[in-house]
């Protein structure tokens, strides 16, 4: 095992379990309710904080450990297409913007789930929400999962189960301990770190490689295709490409983890600084992040395994102890999506099914003991999930993107904008992404050229629009209006 490696990973891991720790005692000398302490910070997010809990949580293992590895086989086409991403923190805080946040404090909805109950004041589109948040995160759990154990494994050399194991009580214990606050002031930390190792292993990587230009001859020379947008084999087309302006830039407003930010900030002010911050920050990193795996492919030819050339070309063109440091960046990323994850998931068992259906007099203590065990055994359920990866972690990660736009990205920004929109259109929408979703996805694979998430993305807006329009409901005032 090299130590020189491991020990600045480890001291990285000791940093934010101290931080996990310092937040507990936060929610227990907090006066404010413990369920919106624990699942959103007591909505006290900053711009900074705010900008680097939305790249970090979006900037997962795919964006640094599977994005870099299809890099390293597609070429340049690909680092094109991962700039769609760039857009991300701005078009959820500009779409969302002010009215989301003040809607969300009217309801008193510590959930996207709470949300969308309060505002189509309907018990079934929570339940479809939160049912679809626990199926599809949890493939997008397992994915960051493999991508941690992964990171490890290529480090240490240790199995890749035992790395998993390492990876996922190093994960739980500051998670169930924390909540959201030691989530988000962790992400600020890690967040940093990604910015300046992604810095650092690109600069290495050029210099390892004799220069930009002598690695673009290198890529010529083994294949002309490595440098154009089409990619090796001129597989990814105008049509696919663009299609990624939705599946990862304006279709994000959609996804739980990340709506759930623009809940959780303190003032007007912090969300301005964030959509600055955020948008300068998650390009840098996808832009670099991506090249790196382009420049790694003259530096180490025939890597089998795309998820293992982030590690494996930081372990070759850097010192041990910088690569060390450099590789709590991918780690960073990979801990600061699996824990918004695990709370999510948790708050949609806890929050939006027991306290709601199953015990709504529960008192603070059952919460607490409900809220900490069940963020626990989620984090068990993807450790087994986990157990049998797939070679590239990224497809497992994009298919929980899809399914989560295609369900939510219409109840949510036409219920917040549009009067008319009413539960019946809400339903059948996110049925209709759902269902649509899954059955492109599995059995056609990018229908007329474009991602599959395309198609079910018009497919819901259109029945939303339609069956808001032939139902006889009007637009129902929000119950905390009602009580005015």
């Amino acid at each position: 095992m090299n130590w020189a490696v491991v020990v600045p990973l480890l001291l990285f891991i000791v940093l934010i379990f101290f931080i996990g720790f310092w937040a507990n005692r936060s929610i227990r000398l907090s006066k404010k309710d413990f369920m919106e302490e624990y699942f959103l910070g007591g909505r006290q997010l900053g711009g900074f904080i705010l900008a680097m809990t939305m790249m970090a949580t979006y900037g997962s293992a795919s964006s640094f450990i599977g994005g870099p590895g299809v890099a390293y086989t597609e070429g340049l086409g690909w680092v094109l297409l991962a700039m769609t991403q760039v857009v991300t923190g701005y078009f959820v805080l500009m779409v969302l913007g002010k009215k989301f946040a003040i809607k969300a404090r009217e309801y008193k909805a510590v959930t996207l789930t709470d949300y969308l109950r309060s505002r189509y004041e309907s018990h079934t589109v929570a339940l479809i929400a939160a049912i679809s948040i626990i199926i599809f995160l949890f493939s997008a759990m397992a994915a960051q999962w493999v991508g941690g154990a992964r990171l490890i494994e290529t480090v240490t050399g240790i199995p890749y189960t035992s790395a998993l194991f390492i990876f996922a009580v190093s994960v739980l214990v500051y998670v169930v301990i924390g909540g959201f606050r030691a989530v988000a002031l962790t992400d600020a930390v890690q967040g940093s770190v990604m910015f300046l190792g992604t810095l650092v292993l690109l600069i290495a990587t050029i210099i390892a490689g004799g220069g930009i230009d002598t690695i673009m001859q290198d890529l010529t020379a083994e294949n002309p295709n490595l440098i154009t947008p089409f990619g090796a084999e001129l597989t990814l087309t105008p049509a696919f490409v663009s299609s990624f302006w939705i599946l990862v830039g304006v279709a994000v407003v959609g996804l739980p983890q990340v709506t759930l930010r623009a809940m959780s900030y303190k003032s007007s002010k912090s969300m301005h600084r964030a959509i600055i911050i955020g948008t300068v920050v998650v390009g840098f990193v996808m832009l670099n992040m991506h090249l790196i795996g382009v420049f790694a492919r003259p530096i180490l030819p025939g890597i089998e395994v795309g998820d293992r050339v982030m590690p494996l070309i930081a372990l070759e063109v850097l010192p041990a102890w910088v690569a060390g440091l450099v590789l709590a960046a991918p780690m960073a990323a990979i801990m600061s999506t699996v824990d918004s994850l695990l709370l999510l998931v948790s708050s949609a068992f806890v929050k939006d099914i027991y306290i709601t259906y199953l015990k709504p007099d529960a008192d603070e203590r059952r919460v607490k003991m409900m809220s900490f065990g069940v963020t626990g055994v989620l984090g068990v359920l993807v450790f087994l999930m986990a157990l049998q990866p797939p070679d590239l972690l990224i497809w497992l990660n994009l298919f929980a993107f899809g399914g989560l736009e295609a369900t939510f990205i219409w109840p949510v920004v036409l219920g917040l904008y549009w009067q008319k929109g009413n539960k019946y259109g809400a339903i059948a929408s996110m049925v209709t992404g759902i269902v649509s979703y899954i059955v492109i996805d599995q059995f056609l694979s990018q229908p007329l050229g474009v991602h599959s998430v395309v198609l079910p993305v018009v497919f819901s807006f259109i029945v939303y629009v339609v069956v808001s329009f032939g139902t006889t409901q009007e637009y129902a005032t929000p119950v905390v209006e009602q009580s005015r």
